[in-house]
C-alpha cells in the first residue's frame, strides 16, 4: 500500500533508540509519505526538529504535553520547576523553523493526577500561540472532554483531535467547526464500537490516520512496538466501514492530512 500519512508519531521516544535511523529509512519504501512527529516538551523539541530536517517526509509539531507537568524527568519539572510559561517562552523561537507544521502535542489529561487548572491554562496558552502563528494543532484529550471542548469552542483552531474518543454527536460539531479527527490502532480493537459509529457518521474528509507510535499498535500486531507502516491495518478496518478498498482510505486520509497541516 502507498500514501500512508501518520498524523501523530513519537519517533523520538527511547523505544526507537536501537534502530531509529534504519526504521526511518525503511518507511518510504513501505508506502509512508508523511509523518507528523510530535514533541511533548522543550527537551524533545530539538530532536523532533532534527528528525524533520533529516527526513523530508517528516513534519514537526512542537508543544508541551499536559503529562509533562507531572513527569519528574521532563524539563517542565526538572528544569523549569513547573513554570511552563518560562518553558513555552524559551521554546517560542523554535516555531520559526519552516519544518514546524503544527502546535502539538497539547491538550488535557484527567486520567493521571495532574494539576487541573495548570494544564487548562497551559492548553489555553498554546491555543493562543497557534492562533498567533496561524498554525494547526494536534490535541490530546484523555478523559477531559468537557474542558477540552470548552476551549476548542472558544478558540476554534484548525487541526486534529488525536485518538478521538468522543461521541458521534460531538464529532459532528467539531467537524463543522473545522477540526479533523484522528483514528489509530484502537479502532481495530474488540469493543471499539463508539469509534465505528463516529467513522460511519462523519464526512470522510474529516478523518485522518495516526499511530501514536510506539504505542497503540492495531490488531493483528497489538502488543508490539508500533510504527507508521501499521496504519495499513487501520485502513483495512476503516475500509470495511466505508465500503471502499484500504488503498482508497489511505489516499483520502493522506489528502486530508496534507490539507489540515498545509504540507
Amino acid at each position: 500500500m502507498t500514501d500512508i500519512f501518520d498524523t501523530h508519531a513519537h519517533y523520538c521516544s527511547r523505544q526507537f533508540e536501537p534502530d531509529r535511523d534504519a526504521l526511518m529509512q525503511a518507511l518510504p519504501a513501505a508506502g509512508v509519505t508523511g509523518v507528523l512527529e510530535c514533541a511533548t516538551h522543550s527537551g524533545d523539541a530539538p530532536r523532533v526538529l532534527a528528525l524533520a530536517h533529516k527526513y523530508p517526509f517528516v513534519h514537526a509539531a512542537l508543544g508541551i504535553h499536559p503529562e509533562s507537568l507531572g513527569e519528574e524527568n521532563a524539563p517542565t519539572v526538572a528544569v523549569y520547576h513547573g513554570d511552563w510559561r518560562a518553558e513555552l517562552a524559551a521554546m517560542r523561537p523554535l516555531f520559526d523553523d519552516p519544518a514546524v507544521a503544527a502546535v502539538g502535542e497539547i491538550g488535557l489529561d484527567h486520567h493521571w493526577p495532574l494539576p487541573a487548572q495548570e494544564q487548562y491554562d497551559l492548553f489555553e496558552a498554546q491555543l493562543r500561540l497557534a492562533a498567533e502563528l496561524d498554525l494547526p494543532v494536534s490535541v490530546h484529550d484523555r478523559e477531559a472532554h468537557a474542558e477540552t471542548y470548552e476551549l476548542l469552542k472558544k478558540y476554534k483552531p484548525r487541526g486534529v483531535l488525536h485518538c478521538y474518543s468522543g461521541s458521534a454527536e460531538d464529532a459532528a460539531w467539531l467537524v463543522d467547526q473545522g477540526m479533523c479527527l484522528g483514528f489509530g490502532g484502537a479502532v481495530t480493537y474488540k469493543g471499539a464500537k463508539r469509534a465505528a459509529k463516529v467513522l460511519a457518521a462523519i464526512p470522510h474528509e474529516a478523518a485522518v490516520l495516526e499511530t501514536d507510535c510506539p504505542y497503540m499498535s492495531p490488531t493483528p500486531v497489538r502488543g508490539k512496538r508500533n510504527d507508521s507502516r501499521n496504519i495499513a491495518h487501520v485502513a483495512e478496518y476503516i475500509g470495511t466501514l466505508w465500503e471502499m478498498p484500504a488503498q482508497q482510505v489511505l489516499t483520502l486520509t493522506a489528502a486530508n492530512a496534507r490539507r489540515v497541516f498545509g504540507v
